[in-house]
Protein backbone atom coordinates (compact mmCIF):
# COMPACT_ATOMS: atom_id res chain seq x y z
CA UNK A 1 0.00 0.00 0.00
CA UNK A 2 1.34 3.41 -0.96
CA UNK A 3 2.22 5.71 1.92
CA UNK A 4 -0.26 8.53 2.57
CA UNK A 5 1.56 11.83 2.26
CA UNK A 6 0.88 14.84 4.47
CA UNK A 7 1.08 18.44 3.39
CA UNK A 8 4.35 19.87 4.64
CA UNK A 9 4.90 23.30 6.18
CA UNK A 10 7.17 24.14 3.24
CA UNK A 11 4.31 23.51 0.81
CA UNK A 12 1.99 25.74 2.84
CA UNK A 13 4.63 28.47 2.91
CA UNK A 14 5.02 28.23 -0.86
CA UNK A 15 1.26 28.71 -1.24
CA UNK A 16 1.33 31.73 1.08
CA UNK A 17 4.04 33.39 -1.00
CA UNK A 18 1.95 32.75 -4.12
CA UNK A 19 -1.07 34.44 -2.53
CA UNK A 20 0.96 37.46 -1.44
CA UNK A 21 2.89 38.59 -4.53
CA UNK A 22 3.32 42.11 -3.08
CA UNK A 23 5.73 40.91 -0.36
CA UNK A 24 8.92 41.47 -2.39
CA UNK A 25 9.99 45.04 -3.09
CA UNK A 26 8.11 46.19 -6.20
CA UNK A 27 5.96 43.06 -6.02
CA UNK A 28 2.69 43.13 -7.95
CA UNK A 29 -0.77 43.61 -6.52
CA UNK A 30 -3.75 41.49 -7.48
CA UNK A 31 -5.47 42.72 -10.68
CA UNK A 32 -8.67 42.84 -8.60
CA UNK A 33 -7.26 45.77 -6.66
CA UNK A 34 -7.57 47.98 -9.75
CA UNK A 35 -11.29 47.37 -10.30
CA UNK A 36 -13.63 50.30 -9.55
CA UNK A 37 -14.28 50.62 -5.84
CA UNK A 38 -17.69 50.25 -4.31
CA UNK A 39 -18.95 53.25 -2.39
CA UNK A 40 -18.67 51.21 0.81
CA UNK A 41 -14.89 51.05 0.51
CA UNK A 42 -13.97 54.24 2.38
CA UNK A 43 -15.97 53.26 5.47
CA UNK A 44 -14.59 49.74 5.33
CA UNK A 45 -11.03 51.08 5.08
CA UNK A 46 -11.66 53.34 8.06
CA UNK A 47 -12.88 50.42 10.18
CA UNK A 48 -10.13 48.08 8.98
CA UNK A 49 -7.40 50.52 9.99
CA UNK A 50 -8.78 51.48 13.38
CA UNK A 51 -6.18 50.58 15.99
CA UNK A 52 -7.69 52.08 19.15
CA UNK A 53 -10.25 49.26 19.47
CA UNK A 54 -8.91 45.72 19.78
CA UNK A 55 -11.40 43.86 17.63
CA UNK A 56 -11.38 41.66 14.58
CA UNK A 57 -13.36 42.99 11.63
CA UNK A 58 -15.79 40.48 10.12
CA UNK A 59 -16.74 41.34 6.52
CA UNK A 60 -20.03 39.61 5.76
CA UNK A 61 -22.32 39.55 2.78
CA UNK A 62 -24.05 37.44 0.16
CA UNK A 63 -21.99 35.66 -2.45
CA UNK A 64 -20.44 37.66 -5.29
CA UNK A 65 -21.03 41.17 -3.95
CA UNK A 66 -17.30 42.01 -4.14
CA UNK A 67 -15.88 41.09 -0.73
CA UNK A 68 -12.63 39.57 -2.03
CA UNK A 69 -12.15 42.46 -4.44
CA UNK A 70 -12.59 44.91 -1.57
CA UNK A 71 -9.99 43.03 0.47
CA UNK A 72 -7.43 43.30 -2.33
CA UNK A 73 -8.23 46.98 -2.72
CA UNK A 74 -7.64 47.34 1.02
CA UNK A 75 -4.24 45.66 0.69
CA UNK A 76 -3.12 47.96 -2.08
CA UNK A 77 -4.17 51.10 -0.24
CA UNK A 78 -2.56 49.96 3.03
CA UNK A 79 0.79 49.48 1.31
CA UNK A 80 0.46 52.69 -0.70
CA UNK A 81 -0.08 54.53 2.59
CA UNK A 82 3.05 53.09 4.17
CA UNK A 83 2.24 49.68 5.61
CA UNK A 84 5.26 47.33 5.33
CA UNK A 85 4.69 44.99 2.40
CA UNK A 86 5.65 41.87 4.34
CA UNK A 87 3.34 42.79 7.20
CA UNK A 88 0.18 42.60 5.06
CA UNK A 89 -0.98 39.02 4.51
CA UNK A 90 -3.92 37.56 2.60
CA UNK A 91 -4.95 33.90 2.88
CA UNK A 92 -7.91 32.29 1.14
CA UNK A 93 -9.05 29.75 3.72
CA UNK A 94 -11.06 27.76 1.20
CA UNK A 95 -7.79 26.57 -0.38
CA UNK A 96 -7.51 22.82 0.45
CA UNK A 97 -3.87 23.24 1.50
CA UNK A 98 -5.02 25.09 4.62
CA UNK A 99 -7.35 22.30 5.77
CA UNK A 100 -7.10 21.50 9.47
CA UNK A 101 -4.79 24.45 10.11
CA UNK A 102 -5.71 26.78 12.96
CA UNK A 103 -5.30 30.53 12.64
CA UNK A 104 -2.42 30.57 15.13
CA UNK A 105 -0.61 27.88 13.15
CA UNK A 106 -1.17 29.78 9.95
CA UNK A 107 0.10 33.01 11.49
CA UNK A 108 3.28 31.28 12.60
CA UNK A 109 3.83 30.03 9.05
CA UNK A 110 3.02 33.48 7.66
CA UNK A 111 5.82 35.01 9.73
CA UNK A 112 8.21 32.40 8.35
CA UNK A 113 7.02 32.88 4.77
CA UNK A 114 7.22 36.69 5.01
CA UNK A 115 10.58 36.65 6.75
CA UNK A 116 9.41 38.80 9.68
CA UNK A 117 8.92 36.91 12.95
CA UNK A 118 7.71 39.87 15.00
CA UNK A 119 3.91 39.38 15.30
CA UNK A 120 3.25 43.04 16.06
CA UNK A 121 2.16 45.31 13.23
CA UNK A 122 0.78 42.62 10.93
CA UNK A 123 -2.50 42.98 9.06
CA UNK A 124 -3.91 39.47 8.64
CA UNK A 125 -6.72 38.93 6.15
CA UNK A 126 -8.48 35.56 6.11
CA UNK A 127 -10.91 35.24 3.20
CA UNK A 128 -13.76 32.68 3.24
CA UNK A 129 -13.29 32.09 6.97
CA UNK A 130 -16.38 29.87 7.18
CA UNK A 131 -14.31 27.00 5.75
CA UNK A 132 -12.38 26.84 9.03
CA UNK A 133 -14.19 24.74 11.63
CA UNK A 134 -14.93 26.69 14.82
CA UNK A 135 -13.55 29.82 13.15
CA UNK A 136 -15.06 32.10 15.77
CA UNK A 137 -13.20 30.35 18.60
CA UNK A 138 -9.91 30.60 16.68
CA UNK A 139 -10.54 34.27 15.91
CA UNK A 140 -11.38 35.13 19.52
CA UNK A 141 -8.09 33.57 20.63
CA UNK A 142 -6.14 35.50 18.02
CA UNK A 143 -7.66 38.81 19.15
CA UNK A 144 -6.74 38.04 22.76
CA UNK A 145 -3.20 36.79 22.07
CA UNK A 146 -2.16 39.31 19.40
CA UNK A 147 -3.64 42.67 20.45
CA UNK A 148 -1.32 44.66 18.17
CA UNK A 149 -2.20 42.65 15.06
CA UNK A 150 -5.07 43.77 12.85
CA UNK A 151 -7.25 40.83 11.84
CA UNK A 152 -9.89 40.97 9.10
CA UNK A 153 -11.94 37.97 8.02
CA UNK A 154 -14.62 37.57 5.38
CA UNK A 155 -17.15 35.00 4.41
CA UNK A 156 -20.12 34.42 2.15
CA UNK A 157 -22.27 32.34 4.47
CA UNK A 158 -23.85 35.44 5.91
CA UNK A 159 -26.27 33.58 8.15
CA UNK A 160 -23.56 31.43 9.72
CA UNK A 161 -21.19 34.34 10.15
CA UNK A 162 -23.76 36.62 11.73
CA UNK A 163 -25.03 33.88 14.03
CA UNK A 164 -21.62 32.77 15.23
CA UNK A 165 -20.06 36.21 15.51
CA UNK A 166 -22.96 37.34 17.67
CA UNK A 167 -22.71 34.28 19.89
CA UNK A 168 -18.97 34.08 20.37
CA UNK A 169 -17.45 37.40 19.47
CA UNK A 170 -19.09 39.81 21.89
CA UNK A 171 -16.63 42.61 22.49
CA UNK A 172 -14.05 41.13 20.13
CA UNK A 173 -15.65 41.20 16.67
CA UNK A 174 -17.07 44.07 14.63
CA UNK A 175 -19.39 43.11 11.78
CA UNK A 176 -19.43 44.91 8.44
CA UNK A 177 -22.19 43.92 6.04
CA UNK A 178 -21.52 44.36 2.32
CA UNK A 179 -24.86 44.06 0.52
CA UNK A 180 -25.68 43.77 -3.19
CA UNK A 181 -25.29 46.94 -5.23
CA UNK A 182 -27.59 49.88 -4.66
CA UNK A 183 -28.85 51.69 -7.74
CA UNK A 184 -26.52 54.55 -6.85
CA UNK A 185 -23.56 52.15 -6.81
CA UNK A 186 -24.67 50.60 -10.09
CA UNK A 187 -24.58 54.01 -11.77
CA UNK A 188 -21.30 54.83 -10.02
CA UNK A 189 -19.57 51.67 -11.24
CA UNK A 190 -20.91 52.23 -14.76
CA UNK A 191 -19.71 55.85 -14.76
CA UNK A 192 -23.25 57.13 -15.13
CA UNK A 193 -23.84 59.25 -12.04
CA UNK A 194 -23.98 62.29 -14.32
CA UNK A 195 -27.47 61.12 -15.26
CA UNK A 196 -28.85 62.29 -11.91
CA UNK A 197 -28.74 65.70 -10.30
CA UNK A 198 -30.01 67.44 -7.20
CA UNK A 199 -33.05 69.59 -7.79
CA UNK A 200 -36.08 70.94 -5.96
CA UNK A 201 -39.84 70.87 -6.24
CA UNK A 202 -41.63 74.16 -5.60
CA UNK A 203 -44.66 73.98 -3.32
CA UNK A 204 -47.65 76.27 -2.93
CA UNK A 205 -46.17 77.56 0.32
CA UNK A 206 -43.02 78.54 -1.52
CA UNK A 207 -40.82 76.14 0.42
CA UNK A 208 -38.88 74.02 -2.07
CA UNK A 209 -38.46 70.31 -1.43
CA UNK A 210 -35.10 68.67 -2.20
CA UNK A 211 -35.36 65.95 -4.80
CA UNK A 212 -33.24 63.91 -7.19
CA UNK A 213 -33.96 64.55 -10.84
CA UNK A 214 -32.57 63.98 -14.33
CA UNK A 215 -32.64 65.70 -17.68
CA UNK A 216 -32.86 62.33 -19.47
CA UNK A 217 -35.58 60.13 -18.02
CA UNK A 218 -35.45 57.75 -20.96
CA UNK A 219 -31.78 56.86 -20.43
CA UNK A 220 -32.07 56.75 -16.64
CA UNK A 221 -35.11 54.45 -16.82
CA UNK A 222 -33.26 52.21 -19.26
CA UNK A 223 -30.51 51.72 -16.71
CA UNK A 224 -33.03 51.35 -13.90
CA UNK A 225 -34.59 48.52 -15.88
CA UNK A 226 -31.14 47.00 -16.41
CA UNK A 227 -30.41 47.32 -12.70
CA UNK A 228 -33.60 45.49 -11.76
CA UNK A 229 -32.74 42.60 -14.08
CA UNK A 230 -28.96 42.40 -13.78
CA UNK A 231 -27.54 45.09 -11.52
CA UNK A 232 -27.14 43.56 -8.09
CA UNK A 233 -23.66 42.11 -8.58
CA UNK A 234 -20.49 43.91 -9.72
CA UNK A 235 -19.21 40.92 -11.68
CA UNK A 236 -22.33 40.81 -13.84
CA UNK A 237 -21.73 44.43 -14.82
CA UNK A 238 -18.08 44.05 -15.84
CA UNK A 239 -17.80 40.49 -17.18
CA UNK A 240 -19.22 40.16 -20.68
CA UNK A 241 -19.50 36.36 -20.53
CA UNK A 242 -21.52 36.58 -17.33
CA UNK A 243 -23.51 39.51 -18.68
CA UNK A 244 -24.63 37.33 -21.60
CA UNK A 245 -25.93 34.65 -19.22
CA UNK A 246 -26.46 36.22 -15.80
CA UNK A 247 -29.11 33.67 -14.88
CA UNK A 248 -26.67 30.77 -14.85
CA UNK A 249 -24.09 32.76 -12.90
CA UNK A 250 -26.44 34.07 -10.23
CA UNK A 251 -28.52 30.93 -9.96
CA UNK A 252 -25.69 28.43 -9.67
CA UNK A 253 -23.05 30.41 -7.85
CA UNK A 254 -25.20 32.50 -5.54
CA UNK A 255 -28.69 31.18 -5.00
CA UNK A 256 -28.11 27.43 -5.32
CA UNK A 257 -25.04 27.39 -3.09
CA UNK A 258 -26.87 29.26 -0.35
CA UNK A 259 -30.07 27.22 -0.65
CA UNK A 260 -28.49 23.83 -1.26
CA UNK A 261 -25.33 24.11 0.84
CA UNK A 262 -25.00 27.02 3.27
CA UNK A 263 -28.44 26.94 4.88
CA UNK A 264 -28.81 23.13 5.01
CA UNK A 265 -25.39 22.73 6.65
CA UNK A 266 -26.05 25.50 9.16
CA UNK A 267 -29.59 24.59 10.17
CA UNK A 268 -29.68 20.87 9.46
CA UNK A 269 -32.25 21.16 6.65
CA UNK A 270 -32.82 17.77 5.08
CA UNK A 271 -35.39 18.51 2.40
CA UNK A 272 -33.63 21.14 0.29
CA UNK A 273 -36.27 20.80 -2.41
CA UNK A 274 -38.86 22.18 -0.02
CA UNK A 275 -36.67 25.17 0.72
CA UNK A 276 -36.03 25.67 -3.00
CA UNK A 277 -39.74 25.45 -3.80
CA UNK A 278 -40.59 28.05 -1.19
CA UNK A 279 -37.89 30.43 -2.40
CA UNK A 280 -39.07 30.11 -6.01
CA UNK A 281 -42.59 31.10 -4.99
CA UNK A 282 -41.25 34.11 -3.09
CA UNK A 283 -38.97 35.19 -5.94
CA UNK A 284 -41.74 35.03 -8.54
CA UNK A 285 -44.08 37.01 -6.29
CA UNK A 286 -41.63 39.42 -4.65
CA UNK A 287 -43.52 42.40 -3.28
CA UNK A 288 -46.76 40.46 -2.82
CA UNK A 289 -48.68 40.09 0.40
CA UNK A 290 -48.82 36.53 1.73
CA UNK A 291 -50.32 34.55 4.55
CA UNK A 292 -49.05 31.23 5.84
CA UNK A 293 -52.00 29.30 4.49
CA UNK A 294 -51.66 30.57 0.94
CA UNK A 295 -47.88 30.28 0.96
CA UNK A 296 -48.17 26.70 2.17
CA UNK A 297 -50.61 25.77 -0.57
CA UNK A 298 -48.52 27.38 -3.29
CA UNK A 299 -45.15 25.96 -2.20
CA UNK A 300 -46.22 22.60 -0.78
CA UNK A 301 -44.42 23.31 2.51
CA UNK A 302 -46.27 23.04 5.82
CA UNK A 303 -46.88 26.22 7.81
CA UNK A 304 -44.64 25.38 10.76
CA UNK A 305 -41.71 24.70 8.43
CA UNK A 306 -42.41 27.88 6.44
CA UNK A 307 -41.96 29.99 9.58
CA UNK A 308 -38.51 28.50 10.12
CA UNK A 309 -37.52 28.78 6.47
CA UNK A 310 -38.52 32.46 6.32
CA UNK A 311 -36.28 33.11 9.31
CA UNK A 312 -33.39 31.26 7.65
CA UNK A 313 -33.81 33.00 4.29
CA UNK A 314 -33.90 36.39 5.99
CA UNK A 315 -30.77 35.57 8.01
CA UNK A 316 -29.01 34.65 4.76
CA UNK A 317 -29.92 38.08 3.33
CA UNK A 318 -32.00 36.58 0.54
CA UNK A 319 -35.40 37.96 1.57
CA UNK A 320 -36.95 40.63 3.76
CA UNK A 321 -40.22 40.19 5.62
CA UNK A 322 -42.31 43.32 6.14
CA UNK A 323 -45.24 43.25 8.56
CA UNK A 324 -48.29 45.50 8.28
CA UNK A 325 -49.62 48.20 10.53
CA UNK A 326 -53.28 49.15 10.59
CA UNK A 327 -54.91 52.42 9.68
CA UNK A 328 -53.74 53.85 13.00
CA UNK A 329 -50.12 52.75 12.39
CA UNK A 330 -50.17 50.03 15.03
CA UNK A 331 -48.93 46.47 14.58
CA UNK A 332 -51.52 43.73 14.43
CA UNK A 333 -51.49 41.44 17.46
CA UNK A 334 -51.27 38.40 15.22
CA UNK A 335 -48.91 38.55 12.26
CA UNK A 336 -51.18 36.51 10.00
CA UNK A 337 -50.13 38.32 6.83
CA UNK A 338 -46.94 39.91 5.60
CA UNK A 339 -45.10 41.02 2.49
CA UNK A 340 -42.02 39.22 1.19
CA UNK A 341 -39.30 40.92 -0.83
CA UNK A 342 -36.11 39.71 -2.47
CA UNK A 343 -33.18 41.68 -1.10
CA UNK A 344 -31.93 42.03 -4.68
CA UNK A 345 -34.39 42.21 -7.59
CA UNK A 346 -31.96 40.64 -10.07
CA UNK A 347 -32.41 37.28 -8.32
CA UNK A 348 -35.82 37.03 -9.98
CA UNK A 349 -34.28 37.41 -13.42
CA UNK A 350 -31.72 34.74 -12.52
CA UNK A 351 -34.36 32.21 -11.54
CA UNK A 352 -36.78 32.92 -14.33
CA UNK A 353 -36.38 35.37 -17.23
CA UNK A 354 -35.65 39.10 -17.56
CA UNK A 355 -38.73 41.17 -16.91
CA UNK A 356 -39.74 43.94 -19.30
CA UNK A 357 -40.73 47.41 -18.16
CA UNK A 358 -44.18 46.80 -19.63
CA UNK A 359 -44.78 43.54 -17.75
CA UNK A 360 -47.72 43.67 -15.34
CA UNK A 361 -45.38 42.47 -12.56
CA UNK A 362 -42.76 45.14 -13.20
CA UNK A 363 -44.34 47.43 -10.61
CA UNK A 364 -43.71 44.78 -7.98
CA UNK A 365 -40.05 44.63 -8.99
CA UNK A 366 -39.82 48.42 -8.78
CA UNK A 367 -41.17 48.12 -5.24
CA UNK A 368 -38.68 45.32 -4.54
CA UNK A 369 -35.79 47.45 -5.78
CA UNK A 370 -36.81 50.41 -3.61
CA UNK A 371 -37.32 48.31 -0.49
CA UNK A 372 -33.91 46.75 -1.14
CA UNK A 373 -32.29 50.20 -0.96
CA UNK A 374 -33.58 50.64 2.58
CA UNK A 375 -32.13 47.28 3.56
CA UNK A 376 -28.65 48.59 2.70
CA UNK A 377 -28.79 51.13 5.50
CA UNK A 378 -26.54 50.01 8.36
CA UNK A 379 -28.81 51.80 10.81
CA UNK A 380 -32.34 52.75 9.81
CA UNK A 381 -33.99 55.17 12.26
CA UNK A 382 -37.53 53.77 12.00
CA UNK A 383 -39.09 50.33 11.54
CA UNK A 384 -40.35 49.76 8.00
CA UNK A 385 -43.87 48.50 7.45
CA UNK A 386 -46.71 48.67 4.99
CA UNK A 387 -50.16 49.83 6.04
CA UNK A 388 -53.20 47.63 5.42
CA UNK A 389 -56.84 47.70 6.44
CA UNK A 390 -60.14 46.56 4.99
CA UNK A 391 -60.34 48.23 1.59
CA UNK A 392 -57.00 50.02 1.68
CA UNK A 393 -53.21 49.73 1.66
CA UNK A 394 -50.12 51.95 1.53
CA UNK A 395 -46.98 50.39 0.11
CA UNK A 396 -44.36 51.65 2.54
CA UNK A 397 -44.53 53.51 5.86
CA UNK A 398 -41.94 54.31 8.49
CA UNK A 399 -43.23 54.29 12.06
CA UNK A 400 -41.37 56.07 14.84
CA UNK A 401 -43.48 54.45 17.55
CA UNK A 402 -46.94 52.82 17.61
CA UNK A 403 -49.45 55.25 16.20
CA UNK A 404 -46.83 57.72 14.98
CA UNK A 405 -45.79 57.35 11.33
CA UNK A 406 -42.98 59.54 10.01
CA UNK A 407 -43.62 59.22 6.29
CA UNK A 408 -45.62 57.22 3.77
CA UNK A 409 -44.77 56.26 0.18
CA UNK A 410 -46.94 54.78 -2.54
CA UNK A 411 -44.75 53.00 -5.08
CA UNK A 412 -46.21 53.08 -8.58
CA UNK A 413 -44.86 52.41 -12.07
CA UNK A 414 -47.41 54.70 -13.68
CA UNK A 415 -47.92 58.37 -14.46
CA UNK A 416 -51.69 58.38 -14.10
CA UNK A 417 -51.72 59.43 -10.44
CA UNK A 418 -49.63 62.49 -11.19
CA UNK A 419 -52.47 63.70 -13.38
CA UNK A 420 -55.18 62.42 -11.03
CA UNK A 421 -53.82 62.51 -7.45
CA UNK A 422 -57.30 62.11 -6.00
CA UNK A 423 -57.24 58.48 -7.13
CA UNK A 424 -54.71 57.73 -4.40
CA UNK A 425 -57.55 57.32 -1.93
CA UNK A 426 -55.81 54.91 0.45
CA UNK A 427 -52.72 57.10 0.71
CA UNK A 428 -54.79 60.23 1.34
CA UNK A 429 -56.96 58.45 3.89
CA UNK A 430 -53.91 57.17 5.74
CA UNK A 431 -52.34 60.65 5.74
CA UNK A 432 -55.52 62.23 7.10
CA UNK A 433 -55.97 59.60 9.80
CA UNK A 434 -52.37 59.97 10.97
CA UNK A 435 -52.06 63.73 10.50
CA UNK A 436 -49.26 63.43 7.92
CA UNK A 437 -48.77 66.76 6.19
CA UNK A 438 -47.02 65.26 3.16
CA UNK A 439 -46.70 61.96 1.29
CA UNK A 440 -44.65 60.63 -1.63
CA UNK A 441 -45.66 58.72 -4.76
CA UNK A 442 -43.39 57.33 -7.45
CA UNK A 443 -44.04 57.57 -11.17
CA UNK A 444 -42.39 56.55 -14.43
CA UNK A 445 -41.04 59.97 -15.38
CA UNK A 446 -43.25 62.69 -13.85
CA UNK A 447 -42.08 64.83 -10.95
CA UNK A 448 -43.85 67.65 -9.17
CA UNK A 449 -46.14 68.85 -6.42
CA UNK A 450 -49.87 68.45 -5.96
CA UNK A 451 -52.11 69.23 -3.04
CA UNK A 452 -55.15 67.15 -2.29
CA UNK A 453 -57.40 67.36 0.78
CA UNK A 454 -54.82 69.62 2.47
CA UNK A 455 -52.09 66.98 2.02
CA UNK A 456 -48.89 67.93 0.19
CA UNK A 457 -48.25 65.22 -2.41
CA UNK A 458 -44.78 64.91 -3.92
CA UNK A 459 -44.33 62.89 -7.09
CA UNK A 460 -40.92 61.53 -8.10
CA UNK A 461 -39.75 59.13 -10.79
CA UNK A 462 -39.14 55.66 -9.34
CA UNK A 463 -35.57 55.55 -10.65
CA UNK A 464 -34.77 58.89 -9.00
CA UNK A 465 -36.38 57.80 -5.76
CA UNK A 466 -34.46 54.52 -5.80
CA UNK A 467 -31.19 56.41 -6.31
CA UNK A 468 -32.02 58.88 -3.54
CA UNK A 469 -32.86 56.21 -0.96
CA UNK A 470 -29.64 54.32 -1.64
CA UNK A 471 -27.57 57.50 -1.46
CA UNK A 472 -29.27 58.71 1.71
CA UNK A 473 -28.57 55.36 3.32
CA UNK A 474 -24.87 55.72 2.60
CA UNK A 475 -24.77 59.30 3.88
CA UNK A 476 -26.79 58.67 7.03
CA UNK A 477 -24.80 55.55 7.84
CA UNK A 478 -21.49 57.37 7.51
CA UNK A 479 -20.51 55.02 4.70
CA UNK A 480 -19.81 57.63 2.07
CA UNK A 481 -17.64 60.71 1.96
CA UNK A 482 -19.42 62.02 -1.10
CA UNK A 483 -20.48 65.62 -0.61
CA UNK A 484 -24.13 65.21 -1.57
CA UNK A 485 -27.36 66.48 -0.16
CA UNK A 486 -29.89 63.92 0.90
CA UNK A 487 -33.42 64.03 -0.43
CA UNK A 488 -35.94 65.19 2.14
CA UNK A 489 -38.14 62.39 3.41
Amino acid sequence: MAKIRSITPEQIIARMRLENPWWPTNGLFSPQSDLPRRLYFDRFFEMATQITVRRALVLMGPRRVGKTVMLHQLIKRLIEEGAPRRKVCFLSIDAPIYNNQGLEQLFALVRTAAGDDDPEGYTLIFDEIQYLKDWERHLKTMVDFFPNTRIIVSGSAAAALRLKSNESGAGRFTDFMLPPLTFQEYLHLKGLTHLVEDSTIETDAGEPKSIVSTSDFSTLNHHFHEYINYGGYPEVIFNEAIRDDPGRFIRSDIIDKVLLRDLPSLYGIRDVQELNSLFNVIAWNSGNEFNLEGLSQESGVDKVTIRKYLEYLEAAFLIKVLYPVNMNSRRFQRASRFKLFLTNPSMRCALFTPISAGDEQFGQMVETAIVAQYLHWSTFPYPLHYAAWNGGEVDLVAVDKPGKPVWAVEIKWSNQFYQHPGKLKSLLKYAAENKLNSVWTTTIDKQGFRQQAKVDMFFIAAACFCFAVGRTGLLNSGLSRINDRKMDL
